[in-house]
């Protein structure tokens, strides 16, 4: 086995965080498509949950992947929080 750093020099264990980061951004994106399509109470035809708690359960694997890089990716503080809100908010027509 090769010792040699990859030259993205991330570890295994971070390259498969980022990874899972990956597929659980694009999880909350297709619930947020079906929502805007369908509703958040709209479900399959066949059962199963909601739109509304797909969308949360999606949220929650995000967050439980954060979790996963924490100590990997730089402290967000709530400043920073706070000025994004800012830029979000200047753009936004209905979150007054």
């Amino acid at each position: 086995m090769s010792t040699e750093t990859h030259f993205n020099a991330l570890s295994p264990r971070q390259a498969e965080a980022l990874a899972m980061l990956a597929e659980e951004a694009g999880e909350i994106v297709l619930a947020v498509g079906k929502t805007l399509r369908h509703g958040l109470e709209s479900r399959h035809p066949d059962g199963g949950e909601t739109n509304r708690e797909a969308i949360s359960r999606e949220v929650a694997d995000l967050r439980a992947v954060l979790r996963l890089l924490d100590g990997d990716l730089p402290e967000v503080t709530e400043e920073q929080i706070a000025e994004a809100l800012r830029r979000k908010m200047r753009y936004a027509h209905h979150q007054g």
